[in-house]
């Protein structure tokens, strides 16, 4: 009879509703608990939950705010579920929710694993664990992804002056590669063909041996998996584009996007910042792998303590020079227990919010006019809204195709295209 193929206590078991905060890395933490659930039914609606599980992010003091609210907002559900927190806000505001009790419970990045155990436990606990663990959970699919993000890095060496991060993700600490590849061959046999890698810190991986790029060699082991089409990576310092990174850019499996920290164009401000990177030789770099046929986008933090008019302008004349195409630009927001927390002058919001304006237009019409150069884009398609499909490209950039077929999840060429302000648009 039908009812015997439904899972024994499927019905009975409590919903959990996942609010997942901040960066990829984050998104995957997330993936890695879902995968550990055992004796629980995920859910798409927090509203039916009987638990919400958020992953938190703590890089300024507003995504702190955001979780507050966001924890408040649950309180006027009909269904008033149990609260647990976790994510990269345990190491910075935790303790102060747990003690006003706005949250039932609080467990750290080391525990997530064992989620499912923790979730049996009604009791008000508070686990924070350590910064040193390394996950080993194997994940069989990215619960509403087309394409699979894999974390192959934790933690971070650097300590720019902005940045609280190593002091919640802890010391750079590199997955081992035999899981790495374990974990992206699971993936690819399960149909996707695009990963993303992740990390704290990504560029970092596997360093330590002299000579030895292990981001590179890694990369090569990947591209030979089968189902493996293309891979992205995520953010990467300047310094960490070494000689044998250099060789594989023209590899037709790289995505040709790639997304360089530069954090500021201005010398004197990089200083203020704690980076290692310099002004000209980021340049150069820029310039070398736009020769290579890519695009390239950065991180670029505006209204950082002493950030002078003059300051300013030289960043923006540099900032011109740049072969740039995408840009996660934002104002700066002052994060507790930083060194730039306490520096002077501030800058004022509205002159920041000014700034960030002409940093966006600059990097909109570069990217506009990459966009016209292309002729051929290969691409992922997404999702769907009647006949209009959306994916990106080998440049991460966003087209909409229109099809009378469905081919969400299918990988297209389009030789036609039409170059839109924002995006792209083709038929199919």
């Amino acid at each position: 009879m039908d009812y015997l193929m439904v899972p024994f206590q499927t019905k009975n078991m409590k919903k959990v509703f996942f609010k997942t905060f901040g960066c990829r890395t984050n998104i995957f933490d997330t993936q890695i608990m879902m995968s550990n659930l055992k004796d629980f039914q995920t859910t798409q609606d927090e509203k039916e939950a009987d638990m919400v599980v958020i992953n938190s992010c703590t890089v300024t003091n507003s995504a702190d705010s955001t979780a507050r609210n966001y924890i408040s907002s649950l309180q006027k559900l009909p269904k008033k579920p149990r609260v647990i927190f976790t994510g990269c806000g345990v190491w910075t505001k935790g303790e102060n929710l747990f003690n006003e009790n706005k949250i039932d419970a609080l467990f750290g990045h080391s525990e997530k694993e064992k989620i499912n155990t923790l979730l049996k436990d009604d009791t008000r606990f508070f686990q924070a664990g350590d910064l040193k663990h390394i996950d080993e959970t194997i994940i069989e699919k990215m619960v509403g992804k087309s394409r699979a993000f894999v974390k192959i890095q934790e933690g971070c060496n650097f300590r720019c002056s902005y940045c609280i991060i190593p002091f919640v993700r802890g010391d750079s600490r590199s997955y081992d590669e035999a899981k790495i590849l374990e974990q992206i061959t699971t993936l690819a046999s399960n149909g996707f063909g695009e990963f993303i890698l992740t990390g704290t810190n990504l560029g970092s991986y596997g360093k330590g041996v002299e000579g030895r790029d292990g981001l590179a060699i890694l990369l090569k082991k990947i591209s030979q998996i089968r189902g493996v089409r293309r891979i992205r990576l995520g953010s990467v310092e300047p310094i960490q584009i070494t000689d044998q990174f250099k060789e594989i850019l023209t590899e037709p499996w790289m995505g040709k996007h790639l997304h360089i920290a530069l954090q500021h164009t201005n010398k004197e401000m990089l200083k203020l910042m704690n980076r290692r990177n310099q002004v000209d030789k980021d340049l150069e770099l820029f310039e070398f792998l736009a020769s290579k046929g890519y695009a390239i986008g950065t991180d670029f933090i505006v209204g950082h303590p002493g950030e002078s008019e003059e300051v300013w302008e030289d960043a923006m004349k540099n900032l011109q020079k740049f072969p740039l195409t995408h840009c996660h630009s934002f104002t700066y927001s002052k994060r507790d227990g930083t060194p730039s927390a306490t520096m002077k002058p501030q800058v004022n919001g509205a002159i920041a919010k000014q700034r960030l304006k002409q940093l966006d237009d600059i990097i909109k019409q570069k990217n506009l006019e990459f966009r016209k150069q292309q002729k051929s884009l290969d691409i992922l398609i997404e999702s769907s809204k009647d006949d209009i499909y959306t994916g990106y490209d080998q440049f991460f950039n966003p087209i909409e195709v229109s099809s009378s077929s469905d081919i969400v999840g299918d990988w297209i060429v389009c030789d036609q295209f039409e170059v839109k302000e924002n995006y792209n648009v083709s038929k199919f």
